[in-house]
């Protein structure tokens, strides 16, 4: 019989301390603060079979619900700047820019595609649209998905 993952939201503050740690020791490995699970466990005061029991089952949940990821296609002109005005636009909108593909310029312009994921004042992805259009050196922007 094949094992179903069956999700369920609750409250931290219901749930045994380890979980919150194993979450903690999740993220000073992903940013590199420990080197090691053993020296993150020991930092958090967790042991290392607690946290390999639930490293795998256990997510934050504005990590794994509410990432509110854009992806976006533009056509930019072929001019020196337009690639960089684009992302210091997303960066004062407070976008958290996750990936950025270029093609190579094709008869004056290069299609971009850009994933984000919104932090800040822009709540939906026309907004963001129109944010990226305004653009100056920006010829089109196309929403290719957003959760």
């Amino acid at each position: 019989m094949e094992h179903q993952t069956q999700l369920i939201v609750v409250d931290a503050s219901v749930l045994p301390d380890v979980i919150g740690k194993v979450l903690e020791v999740k993220k000073l490995l992903a940013n590199k603060e420990e080197k090691s699970s053993a020296a993150a466990c020991k930092r958090v005061g967790i042991s290392r079979s607690a946290y390999y029991k639930y490293k795998n089952c256990v997510y934050s949940y504005e990590d794994k619900i509410t990432q509110r990821i854009i992806n976006l296609h533009a056509v930019l002109r072929d001019e020196a700047g337009v690639l960089s005005s684009v992302l210091s636009a997303l960066y004062d909108a407070d976008a958290n820019i996750l990936t950025v593909n270029q093609n190579i310029p094709i008869d004056g312009v290069a299609g971009v595609t850009f994933s984000v994921r919104l932090n800040g004042e822009v709540k939906s992805p026309h907004q963001l649209q129109q944010l990226v259009s305004a653009v100056q050196g920006v010829v089109e922007v196309k929403i290719l998905s957003g959760e």
